[in-house]
């Protein structure tokens, strides 16, 4: 039974901290989550611990957990590493990828499309961050690397806390559903490097829409607290 409460715990919080749900730097406050989620503190230690090895959560000596931090310098490296991981995911994708991989891929591109961006407090909606994701690990599916397809999910996972600040600086001007129906007719037409291309320019819009949100943010704050 804790196993089954630490799984369930495990996997609501991360998806809460991936939803953009806490702030970062948070304090994670182990009594509370224990009430909230109405399982032992045990179950929410062990929870935490898992997530601070996948780095969502950040463990301090006497201080307990907090959300890890964002930052430019953290996009900019996760960008990087993104960008290295999900293109060399592609083009073995592209070599690989038979009748099934494009079927999954039109089906994950047509659940994008048909689902709406936006939620009602402006940012993205929970089923269209799940189909966007969905979307991407479809194109990246038949690269024939479990190692690779976990360390692109892992880095994938951290740019979605990113997200929310990408919906809100763009303010909704961005085609992305035009950047996602090209990235499916490039891997479906098996033009490696124009599919590549295409994600790598996605991936960058991302980060400098994100990171342009990020300075304004940092920027506030420093005349909020020189006021």
């Amino acid at each position: 039974m804790s196993g089954s409460a630490t799984q369930t715990v495990y996997e609501q919080l991360r998806a809460s901290l991936l939803a953009g749900l806490y702030q970062p730097e948070e304090k994670l406050k182990i009594s509370e989550l224990g009430i909230a989620f109405s399982v032992s503190t045990g179950a929410i230690r062990e929870a935490l611990a898992r997530l601070t090895a996948e780095g969502l959560v950040t463990a301090m000596p006497q201080r307990g957990f907090r959300v890890a931090p964002v930052s430019v310098a953290d996009l900019r490296d996760l960008t990087d590493m993104r960008i290295e991981i999900e293109t060399k995911c592609l083009r073995r994708a592209i070599a690989n990828g038979d009748l099934g991989w494009e079927t999954a891929v039109v089906a994950a591109h047509h659940r994008l499309a048909a689902t709406p961006i936006a939620s009602d407090d402006g940012g993205f909606s929970p089923a269209w961050i799940a189909a966007h994701g969905d979307f991407h690990a479809a194109l990246a599916q038949a690269c024939g690397s479990a190692w690779m397809l976990r360390v692109r999910d892992l880095l994938f996972a951290h740019n979605e806390r990113y997200l929310d600040l990408a919906r809100t600086a763009d303010r909704g001007n961005r085609d992305a559903a035009g950047e996602h129906r090209e990235l499916m007719e490039a891997a479906l037409a098996h033009d490696t490097e124009r599919t590549v291309a295409a994600m790598i320019a996605h991936i960058e819009k991302t980060r400098r829409t994100i990171e342009a949100a990020l300075v304004a943010a940092s920027l506030t704050n420093e005349v909020e607290g020189i006021a």
